[in-house]
């Protein structure tokens, strides 16, 4: 495998996450960054944390839900967080 189709895997592993990730804000709406807080009252980068925390526990023990892709949320929810993360440092 030569360095230009490994680029090419790599650029379309980003355009599945970034499909992904669209996908899932315009289905549950912005709920990452602006939770409904019915229940929680941590702030987004807690609650992502949270979520990642439950990726990395079903990855470990193998507990995918159906046709889960663990992986896939995982990576999902760490560029959240990054998201989240640079949100928090950029607010006064």
């Amino acid at each position: 495998m030569d360095e230009t189709d490994v680029q090419g895997q790599i650029a379309k592993q980003c355009d599945e996450v970034k499909a992904m990730l669209l996908e899932k804000n315009r289905s549950y709406g912005n709920s990452a960054m602006d939770p409904v807080r019915v229940f929680s009252r941590a702030p987004p980068t807690e609650q992502i944390r949270v979520r990642i925390d439950d990726k990395l526990s079903r990855l470990a023990r193998g507990n995918a839900f159906g046709d889960e892709d663990v992986v896939l949320d995982l990576i999902g929810y760490l560029i959240l967080l990054r998201i989240a993360d640079r949100r928090v440092k950029e607010t006064p």
